[in-house]
């Protein structure tokens, strides 16, 4: 039986870019869709007020990346805490990644805001700070494909760093078998990085931005966080995983 997803959207792409990527939850499906575990999904775009029915159920609920802040405080991010705060005490199986990692953070009592490290890009690499049996195939390290100037400062109670950085000490966490977040975007492909990276060249000033393109030469594994993913999620929640 498949794993039924429900990735909330939490932007829409550059018009330019819209036509060859469509949209964060696309990219989503197209990452999983890859993994040797079967999934569906449905898609709701949050920022425009677009959330699934009581009566619908899923395996788990993942937040994708955006442009806004995770620490804004825009109508449609204190909407989406409250839901975010409403599944978790229900007990769902909720993903995070980049904004969606900051902003599980901050709905679960940790802290995320714009990091003095200034912006990362391009591919980073991680150290992993801890295993679980989901991490199928084991590394030893990760490297992942990375667009964000906020971090995760402060984790919430009962989170376990997986992989970090002296760039990014906290790139990813977990809360027992039920929260799974990484900074990192596992869904981005090389050539959407690099069209980010040319549509921000001139604010992200040369140095950066050449050293970025660089690293784009290097492979990124985000096909296995994917599949790392998807055995979260497949694996059975312990009883007292959730605050309810």
């Amino acid at each position: 039986m498949s794993l039924r997803i429900c990735i909330l959207e939490t932007d829409v792409l550059r018009p330019e870019l819209t036509a060859q990527y469509q949209g964060y939850g696309r990219m989503f499906e197209q990452l999983f869709s890859r993994q040797p575990i079967a999934a569906e999904f449905c898609v709701y775009n949050v920022m425009h007020g677009d959330y699934p029915a009581d009566s619908e159920k899923f395996d788990a609920y993942l937040v994708t990346g955006s442009k806004a802040d995770s620490f804004g405080t825009d109508p449609w991010i204190q909407t989406l805490k409250a839901y975010l705060l409403k599944l978790y005490e229900r007990g769902e199986k909720l993903l995070g990644v980049c904004f969606g990692h900051q902003l599980l953070a901050l709905t679960l009592g940790g802290k995320a805001e714009r990091a003095e490290q200034g912006w990362g890009v391009g591919i980073h690499r991680y150290s992993l700070a801890a295993h679980a049996p989901w991490m199928d195939p084991e590394v030893s390290e990760l490297t992942l494909l990375i667009s964000h100037q906020d971090q995760v400062t402060e984790l919430p109670e009962g989170a376990t760093v997986i992989a970090s950085s002296d760039f990014c000490p906290n790139a990813a966490y977990h809360i027992r078998d039920q929260v799974l977040c990484f900074q990192g975007h596992p869904e981005f492909v090389h050539d959407y990085s690099r069209a980010l990276l040319d549509a921000r060249q001139e604010y992200l000033g040369d140095e950066v931005y050449h050293k970025a393109v660089a690293s784009l030469a290097t492979e990124h594994q985000g096909d296995l966080v994917g599949e790392w993913m998807l055995r979260f999620i497949q694996q059975p929640s312990k009883a007292g995983d959730s605050a309810a």
